[in-house]
């Protein structure tokens, strides 16, 4: 155990390569609105999404570590591809050096959890980033709960740029977005359900809901996470016992604090104060 890692009781540390898990965040907030909060953006090495395993790896380990040294006794991989490619290895092979009190989380458990409840056919897809679709995650974890349920992934390298530079809504988009539903759908043309598999897609779901039939279940994470976070606070008081209750939300940055003001009001209706960290 890290002897200089402080036991008093801290936030819950939300991290993210970028904004995308501020769409995490604000549904954490309306599901468990008392506890207090770090967001942490690493926005000066994103994106994740197109780097190897063992970048993503270890940056998120630099991540946690400093969420860690920042008085988290739990921290929220609010990322698919850190949870996709780092998460595991963390929780195996760095907490028990680390700290064995301490949890790390990700966000593609909770999110499958929900399919059973929610596809009708068994047949699901998938739209990510080339990370997380390269990573097998999502299939080998639904494979674990739900063997009879068939899942396509595509990945989307335009998406998250396109939210990034606030284009989401326009006419721009519209190629991209059409484009990577077709692709997908004609993969797989019974597919019930679609999840967006990149935190940063919420933002798009107007764009999203004009190239799939209304029947499709599109799954946006926030809400699944956050239940997901409710119950498991529930389940584990001694973690519970060690997230401080103020309501309070910080906001840390590894690049400019006006760009990530600027950029976080397009996944965040509030304006918030914000710092900038190196967690190199």
């Amino acid at each position: 155990m890290n002897a200089s890692l402080s036991k008093k009781p801290g936030p819950i540390g939300i991290f993210d390569s970028g904004y995308g898990g501020l769409t995490i965040l604000s549904k954490i907030k309306e599901a468990l609105p008392e506890y207090d909060y770090i967001y942490l953006g690493d926005n000066a090495r994103t994106p994740y999404g197109t780097r190897s395993f063992e970048v993503v790896y270890e940056f998120t380990l630099q991540a946690v570590k400093k969420l860690f040294e920042m008085g988290c006794h739990l921290v929220i991989l609010a990322c698919n591809t850190a949870s996709a490619k780092a998460l595991r290895s963390i929780q195996i092979n760095d907490l028990p050096q680390l700290d064995v009190n301490r949890r790390v989380l990700g966000v593609i458990r909770p999110t499958v959890e929900a399919l059973g409840t929610i596809t009708r056919n068994n047949h699901v897809g998938i739209l990510a980033t080339s990370g997380t679709i390269l990573s097998e995650s999502y299939p080998l974890e639904v494979n674990k709960l739900f063997p009879n349920i068939s899942i396509i992934g595509e990945a989307c390298p335009m998406w998250v740029p396109l939210v990034e530079n606030n284009e989401g809504a326009n006419e721009g988009a519209d190629y991209f977005i059409k484009k990577n539903i077709t692709s997908l759908l004609n993969k797989d043309k019974d597919i019930d359900t679609i999840i967006l598999g990149c935190t940063h897609y919420p933002i798009l779901i107007p764009k999203i809901k004009e190239y799939t039939a209304k029947e499709i279940n599109i799954i946006s994470q926030g809400k699944y996470v956050a239940e997901s976070l409710k119950d498991y606070m529930s389940r584990h008081p001694e973690i519970d016992s060690k997230c401080t209750k103020n309501s309070k939300c910080t906001f840390y940055t590894t690049e400019s604090t006006e760009k990530f003001k600027e950029s976080a009001s397009i996944f965040l209706d509030e304006s918030i104060d914000v710092h900038k960290i190196a967690i190199e």
